[in-house]
């Protein structure tokens, strides 16, 4: 079972979140095919590199600065594309499955919770089905690039986002589509509403006791992200 929690952030707003075990199985063997599988080859390699990153950065290891102006661009392209996981790792994964829990806080009922995810995947797939197009078409275009010496950065760069969009498209529209969703109400996520009205020491020990209760790893980052402390040292 995949499970979604819906994340109170603020201003009355729920934002769906997960944290699924590994990135790489969000892309399915089967749709392999000529280019496209080529693409897919290089999303997975990019992803396991753009991780790899982002865990050091995390640990507060130094990622050594390349010596080449090629080889600091290339550490860039994975810091964003570190960004871009965050952002979409939930609809990639979504299109895997056939059931989902959606945790949400206690204080709202299981209709709104399904309403607020359905809006959300709704918005999304329409986001991104655009950017597809987009993506896809610049990608194209990159390979003009091909008569000039050396590595094709740009399209190194849009191959990604033209699969990382289309994984997305593809988990929105599964994700209102057959998924059969599974309501369960969390009382930690209603807490976690008033633990974000705190700033300094009083917020971060219960963001990090309810993470564990919740065993997500990575929420107190999602939430400093999105519900920023206004006492952090920036």
């Amino acid at each position: 079972m995949f499970d979604v929690y819906l994340i109170p952030i603020g201003g009355g707003r729920l934002e769906p979140y997960c944290e699924p075990a590994e990135d790489a199985a969000a892309v399915p063997s089967h749709e392999d095919r000529g280019l496209f599988r080529r693409l897919l080859d290089m999303f997975r390699q990019m992803l396991a590199d753009a991780e790899e990153d982002r865990r050091k950065r995390a640990r507060g290891e130094e990622t050594p600065v390349a010596a080449t102006r090629l080889g600091r661009l290339q550490q860039r392209v994975l810091r964003t594309i570190a960004e871009h996981i965050n952002e979409q790792r939930l609809l990639w994964h979504l299109r895997k499955h056939a059931h989902a829990t959606l945790h949400h806080p206690d204080d709202v009922t299981a209709e709104q919770a399904l309403q607020v995810m359905r809006a959300s995947l709704r918005k999304d797939g329409d986001r991104h089905v655009i950017w597809l197009v987009i993506t896809t078409v610049l990608f194209i275009a990159s390979g003009a690039l091909a008569i000039v010496p050396g590595p094709n950065v740009l399209a190194y760069f849009l191959g990604f986002f033209v699969v990382a969009r289309y994984l997305s498209w593809r988990g929105a529209r599964h994700g209102l589509g057959t998924m059969i969703w599974h309501m369960t109400a969390s009382p930690p996520l209603s807490e976690l509403r008033g633990a974000l009205q705190l700033s300094g020491e009083a917020r971060e020990p219960l963001v990090l006791d309810i993470a564990m209760r919740l065993r997500l790893e990575d929420l107190p980052l999602f939430v400093a992200r999105m519900v920023p402390d206004p006492l952090a040292t920036p």
